[in-house]
């Protein structure tokens, strides 16, 4: 079975626009035969289709890898709260920074904003099953909003949802009613046909969830209510900002991608920083280029300025000099004296 990663349209909250992650390894080992792999999906995730009738559940499947892997999936987001689990082998997993190692019945869960990659860099062999729920929220401030069609009562639902937002642990040891509701969701992918399965997928996805509970409430999980407020949400985005310093930032497309309003933004921000939004963006790109003018010597000083987001060499050469004293060239050409001389020293 030769797969794809669907071009759909990207998700948008508070004008942001998410991007859906392709799975493209999965989809290039699963054309050589690498495994054996079923999902159903929606958006740029590979897989059959899902219908409307699930909509909210943005894919499901598993893989079944019986030979020694090559590929893994490297640091990534997902639009909803993904809920893994590990039948069988062993799998090296890494999320927020924090490297595991999967055996069998290991559930781990990923919140929206939590980084997360498999493999390391090889995932190893086992069979792993996955279903991504979008709750419409990608900051940790953001309240959840299930599916139309999860059941939970509401005090359930709430207490779930209290749980997974206001702690941060991400690998729980499953127990066999785990293992054999995804076994039976497996089943029901293998077999749907445009949706034939659809009501049997929500049922127990729902059943799923009851089990999730149980296994919440039986661990001593301790809350945060520091978790989900707005500072958190900006203090992420502040610590994503040094991998997007080049695009063409605004406060207001600051406080959006953030996800949060303008006056709260800017508050945090100073609160977390002790600078302004803008003074901040400036001194984190004054950093960096003081760091590629070091260290990637063959690059211009135009060039060095547009991949830190200044707008024009000759404005990047005036906010360096204010901040450092000196040119961007001079910078570059005294620390290339102080290296010539500690070479003669040695």
């Amino acid at each position: 079975m030769k797969i794809n990663a669907q071009q759909i349209a990207p998700f948008e909250a508070e004008g942001v626009v998410y991007h859906a992650d392709t799975c493209l390894p999965l989809v290039d080992a699963v054309n050589r035969k690498k495994l054996k792999f079923k999902a159903l999906a929606r958006y740029t995730y590979p897989g059959d289709r899902l219908t409307d009738d699930t909509l909210g559940l943005n894919s499901v499947g598993y893989w079944d890898a019986n030979e020694p892997q090559d590929w893994g999936l490297d640091w990534h987001r997902n639009e909803g709260i993904e809920i893994h689990f590990l039948e069988s082998g062993s799998m090296p997993y890494s999320q927020e920074g924090k490297d595991m190692m999967l055996f069998p019945n290991s559930l781990t869960v990923t919140r929206p904003w939590e980084a997360h990659k498999v493999g390391d860099p090889k995932i190893g062999m086992g069979k792993f099953y996955w279903v991504i729920l979008d709750l419409g929220v990608r900051r940790p401030h953001q309240k959840w909003v299930w599916p139309e069609w999860i059941m939970l009562a509401p005090n359930d639902l709430e207490r779930l949802t209290t749980i997974l937002r206001q702690n941060e642990k991400v690998h729980w040891k499953a127990d066999n009613r785990i293992r054999d509701c995804f076994q039976r969701i497996s089943q029901v992918v293998n077999t749907d046909d445009d949706g034939s399965n659809a009501s049997r997928i929500r049922l127990l996805i729902n059943y799923l969830l009851i089990l999730l509970l149980d296994l919440l409430n039986s661990e001593d999980v301790t809350l945060n209510e520091d978790l989900i407020d707005s500072s958190r949400s900006v203090q992420l985005f502040l610590k994503e900002l040094d991998k997007n310093l080049s695009d063409d930032w605004t406060i207001g497309k600051m406080a959006k991608s953030a996800g949060v309003g303008l006056t709260r933004f800017t508050h945090h921000c100073k609160r977390l920083t002790n600078l302004t939004p803008m003074r901040y963006l400036m001194i984190k790109r004054v950093e960096l280029s003081k760091t590629l003018l070091i260290e990637a010597p063959d690059l211009s000083i135009a060039e060095i300025a547009f991949s830190c987001g200044f707008s024009t060499s000759q404005y990047f050469s005036t906010v360096f000099k204010k901040h450092e004293k000196c040119t961007p060239i001079e910078y570059r050409d005294r620390f290339l004296v102080e290296e010539s001389l500690e070479l003669e020293m040695h």
